[in-house]
């Protein structure tokens, strides 16, 4: 035998991964930590078995249609009491039991978001939040857009049992961009909905992006309001006109100045706002060499 062959040493069994795998594991997301565990026995060991890994849950779409009760309170158990942060997005099969069981749980729980998930009720939001407050909890973030029938009662006693820190005892403005991101910037809010000074009712409330509508305070305040309440650019966020609203090729809306920027379909000239254009830039050759929109597409 050759002696060089000797020195080698023997390579890895089939079974074991390669050591650098297990360094990256506190980076991944939920679905690629799931999709992990079941490469082999090893790291399912490690994933499962390793509570600062689940420390911070964060489900979105399209794992939270899907995601039950039962296998929301497993990966729970799995940070030992220690879970930080709950994330949920539009999931619409956990219900106030399972929210409730994870609370008492993990009495630690800083943050909380659950936008979208309908099977919950606003009183089963507020006995978790009261639940947590009694017993010591630091509950700080709270996120429940989508959730029905939220009355103001429901968000002042929210808004007293949440954990205000100094930051966010200062009044912030929001921002309309982000928060269909989960989990959304708060922009230092302790929750996310607020009363629309338009229609009074309990909604994600935004604050206008124009400098001369905040230079302007009168301005400032026509411009707040819910989405229903005061239209607003997909792209930027500001307050629109309706006189100078672009024609686009996606359904949201875009003011004039952004609509200038984007690039058009080269047969309708109409653009796609920013989110609609990554969305089909990302499996076509892209905008620079022009796109044809998926209307123009069907014209024979």
């Amino acid at each position: 035998m050759n002696p060089e062959l000797q020195l080698q040493p023997p390579p890895p069994s089939p079974s074991d991964p390669p050591g650098a795998l297990f360094l990256v594991l506190g980076y991944l997301r939920l679905r690629e930590l799931l999709s992990f565990q079941r490469v082999c026995r090893s790291l399912r060991d490690a994933v499962a078995g390793d509570p600062l890994l689940w420390r911070r849950i964060s489900v979105d779409r399209p794992l939270g249609a899907r995601l039950h009760d039962e296998a929301l309170l497993r990966m729970a158990s799995r940070s030992g009491g220690m879970l930080a942060s709950l994330a949920l997005l539009d999931c619409p099969r956990i219900t106030d039991g399972a929210l409730l069981r994870i609370a008492r749980d993990n009495p630690g729980l800083t943050q909380l978001y659950v936008p979208g998930c309908t099977s919950l009720t606003v009183d089963g939001v507020v006995r978790v939040v009261r639940w947590l407050a009694e017993h010591k909890g630091n509950l700080e973030r709270l996120q429940i857009y989508g959730v029905r029938n939220i009355r103001r009662e429901h968000l002042d006693i929210l808004n007293s049992f949440l954990q205000k820190t100094d930051e966010q005892r200062v009044p912030h403005p929001f921002f309309y961009g982000s928060w269909q991101s989960l989990p959304y910037d708060g922009e230092g809010r302790p929750i996310d909905v607020d009363v629309c000074p338009k229609c009074r009712n309990i909604a994600l409330v935004f604050d206008c992006t124009r400098e001369d509508c905040r230079t302007m305070k009168n301005r400032w305040t026509e411009c707040k309001g819910c989405f229903f309440c005061i239209a607003r650019c997909e792209d930027c966020g500001a307050c629109i006109n309706y006189e100078e609203v672009g024609e686009e090729t996606c359904s949201h809306l875009l003011c004039l100045d952004c609509w200038l920027q984007l690039p058009k379909c080269n047969m309708c000239n109409r653009p796609y706002c920013n989110r609609h254009g990554q969305e089909r830039f990302a499996t076509t050759a892209g905008s620079s060499i022009g796109f044809i929109c998926e209307e123009c597409v069907l014209i024979p």
